[in-house]
């Protein structure tokens, strides 16, 4: 049973597990989403670690053409988030929404039950997508994320899936 049951009116992006050879477009992914983007060999250490998870959401130019990522890292049967990023063309229609669900249904394959993750309160459109996807509040973690100017804080979210 899949994690949300109906899907926006929007054909959903094709996606498939990351792999090592997509280091450097993931790092490149990544800068456009956080203020310090991480680097080819943070995501090739990520990705050769056997307890991560992460999948691709691919554009209409192949299987190459990355436009948004999620990543994960599991410990039993709990997961936490470690990043999600979608190109910046690409935000608003879906994509973000359709990686979280598969994302989350394929943690809830592996044996996941609960997953936790971490967003800036000032943002927006994640809380938004979170809140959504049934994801509740569980702490919060002031000055968290350093900040030109101010720091802002973290949301700690929790959702059992399974």
């Amino acid at each position: 049973m899949p994690v949300f049951p109906v899907f926006p009116p929007a054909a959903p992006p094709a996606m498939r597990d990351a792999r090592t050879g997509d280091c450097a477009r993931l790092a490149e992914l990544h800068a456009t989403g956080f203020d310090r983007g991480w680097s080819e060999d943070e995501f090739e250490r990520l990705l050769t670690d056997q307890a991560s998870v992460a999948h691709v959401a691919l554009g209409p130019d192949g299987p190459d053409d990355i436009v948004g990522a999620f990543l994960s890292r599991r410990a039993e049967t709990e997961a936490e988030v470690l990043t999600v990023v979608v190109r910046p063309a690409e935000r608003g229609f879906g994509v973000g929404r359709a990686l979280l669900r598969h994302h989350l249904d394929q943690l809830t394959a592996i044996g996941v039950r609960e997953v936790f993750l971490e967003v800036a309160e000032d943002n927006a459109v994640a809380c938004r997508l979170y809140d959504g996807a049934g994801f509740v509040e569980v702490g919060r973690r002031k000055a968290y994320y350093a900040r030109p100017g101010e720091a802002a804080t973290a949301l700690v979210l929790r959702r059992t899936i399974g």
